[in-house]
């Protein structure tokens, strides 16, 4: 959720503010809710916890149990709403009264099932590049077997446990396509609070009243996500916090870990923080510590899960945490409001807090054993994508440092540029690259000209339409290690100009001339397709200033004046471009193991 606590998360609160909402400043999205479930309930909270997250939150809702309705009808007015993001939510109660009613065999239940909320995102996604967040069944609390029930093949929670199954292995399969995992949320609170009958017999409500709110947020969440407004950094203080004690007063012998942490607190916390760094999430250190002692549990402690080369950006230093958690933004040039800080220190968490607001500070309890469950709770690291190159995270970071210790060799940037060996290669879109293609364009924000979100079935369309669309991505590595895919940018021919739809790059790899290359290559396919100028588009958000010059750098003409917030347009004739020089070889393939 983005959020340090839940304090939000309240039914007559949210419902108070949505009443009470200022007219939009920021960033918009319109969201369909379809469901056979009552929802009307949800639109306000809907509203109201986008608005928290500085996004205003246009709302179809569609009618009472009419999902295949509005996604078999191409007249519909789901598809007259155009929306960024569809909803779907569905009931169990209504799930157990079709399946009771089943007759004869009912073992192909939750096939035939699951393939018809199959059919629904197939339908959607034929007519709209929204994203579709759909919901799991929560598991029903009755059981006619008790505990022999696992053994039935035709049991009603049986049935369930195969649709939800059915569900999450059919989504990886349809891009596009992200799973709002109800029954997760139930189990949380409980599955005998989760479903209300009264309401269920008075309204079709999904579930009770007070449980409105977390329903809401993860669809919030989810659709964040898909946005790419996700958590990309975890910030840790050591002492207390990754270890029990002080390790300059306890020494390495003394601190609670390995076989001194008689709980396994410490441990199971650096396994989950390990977990969330193979998932792709960046750890970093910021300890009011000596380097050397600091580093010195990592590199010899045999009780530590983490290892030195776990951690992207290590500070160990006596200087206030607030300074050096800016020093870690700037290393991994990303933005504070990705990064979220772990301190047990009431006192180092609330001077964050005020120094640094953007930062994500959540309450630590008195209890490390505790850590694991309150972390998870506010479910900070959702995500709408992932790619083998999330994995490889950490290593592209240290491979950064590395590189930046190199440079201080040079007094020149040139010769630095030529003694790194940079390879690329530039490709149209390819089916393996697609998920990787449509992460970067969810998460990029900074070097991203108009941070527009196609999702991967789009990019899938965008490759099929050689008539129309040239979309391209640029992978590099040099001598120091693989940057992967870092570039994207999407042609559109309309008639003789060339209109540049997106222009998104990773900031790891500023001024290397990728940028450059990838611009030779735009005005290459110009010149090759018969266009007589490329134009482009410049759409300000709250993150991509650094790009606002963009095209007047390579000498295009700003040819619409519009209001600043809808941004500027600029062209530039074919037969005008100088070619950039850039040290960077072209390579027609990479091994794929390691672009990602």
């Amino acid at each position: 959720m983005l959020k340090p606590d839940r304090s939000e998360l309240d039914y007559l609160e949210l419902l108070k503010k949505a009443k009470r909402l200022s007219p939009p400043t920021g960033q918009r999205l319109k969201l369909a809710l379809l469901g056979d479930v009552s929802t009307q309930h949800f639109v306000p909270l809907l509203r109201a916890l986008f608005a928290s997250n500085g996004v205003e939150a246009e709302v179809y809702e569609a009618g009472f149990d009419t999902v295949e309705l509005e996604a078999l009808d191409p007249a519909s007015g789901l598809y007259a709403f155009g929306a960024d993001v569809v909803a779907i939510l569905q009931s169990t109660v209504k799930l157990k009264s079709t399946f009771f009613a089943s007759p004869g065999d009912r073992t192909g239940f939750a096939r035939e099932k699951a393939t018809r909320v199959e059919e629904v995102w197939k339908a959607i996604r034929a007519r709209s590049g929204a994203h579709i967040i759909q919901s799991t069944f929560v598991l029903p609390y009755e059981r006619p077997f008790g505990n022999y029930g696992a053994e039935v093949p035709d049991t009603v929670v049986g049935m369930v446990s195969e649709v939800n199954r059915e569900i999450g292995l059919r989504a990886r399969q349809n891009p596009g396509v992200l799973v709002n995992d109800l029954d997760y949320l139930a189990a949380w609170v409980g599955r005998r609070h989760f479903i209300d009958e009264k309401l269920w017999a008075l309204s079709k409500s999904l579930c009770a009243l007070e449980l409105f709110p977390d329903v809401a947020q993860n669809i919030v969440d989810i659709a964040l996500a898909a946005q790419g407004r996700t958590a990309k950094c975890v910030v840790l203080d050591l002492d207390n916090t990754l270890w029990g004690g002080v390790v300059g007063d306890d020494g390495l012998e003394g601190i609670e870990l390995g076989e001194n942490d008689e709980t396994g607190a410490f441990r199971s916390f650096q396994l989950f923080l390990r977990e969330l760094s193979r998932r792709g999430i960046i750890l970093a250190v910021c300890s009011k510590n000596d380097d050397a002692v600091a580093r010195r549990v990592f590199r010899e402690h045999p009780g530590m899960v983490l290892r030195e080369e776990d951690i992207a950006v290590f500070v160990a230093n006596w200087e206030d945490k607030a300074t050096n958690i800016r020093r870690i933004r700037d290393k991994l040039n990303i933005g504070l409001d990705t990064m979220v800080f772990l301190d047990d220190n009431p006192f180092e968490r609330n001077l964050v807090r005020q120094m640094v607001p953007e930062v994500i500070v959540p309450e630590l309890p008195e209890d490390p054993g505790l850590y694991v469950r309150a972390i998870s709770e506010l479910n900070l690291f959702e995500t709408a994508s992932h790619s083998a190159l999330d994995q490889q995270r950490g290593a592209l970071y240290r491979e950064q440092e590395k590189r930046e210790a190199d440079r201080s060799r040079f007094g020149d940037l040139d010769e630095y540029l030529k003694s790194l060996e940079t390879m690329a290669r530039v490709a149209r879109f390819e089916q393996p690259d697609l998920p990787r293609i449509a992460q970067l364009l969810q998460r990029s924000n900074q070097f991203n000209l108009t941070t527009r979100r196609h999702s991967e079935a789009e990019c899938a369309a965008m490759m099929r339409d050689e008539k129309h669309c040239f979309p391209f991505s640029i992978t590099v590595r040099d001598r120091f290690g693989d940057f992967g895919l870092i570039n994207i940018v999407i042609l559109r021919r309309a008639g003789a100009t060339l209109e540049v739809d997106t222009f998104v790059m990773s900031c790891r790899v500023l001024q290397r001339g990728v940028e450059q290359l990838a611009m030779n290559r735009v005005f290459e396919h110009a010149r090759r397709t018969g266009c007589e100028a490329v134009l482009g588009r410049y759409i300000p958000s709250a993150k991509n200033a650094m790009v606002k010059d963009f095209y007047q750098r390579f000498g295009f003409h700003q040819v619409a004046t519009t209001p600043e917030a809808e941004g500027t347009t600029w062209r530039l004739d074919v037969d005008e471009y100088v070619p950039r020089e850039v040290h960077i070889r072209e390579v027609v393939t990479f091994d794929r193991g390691g672009a990602g």
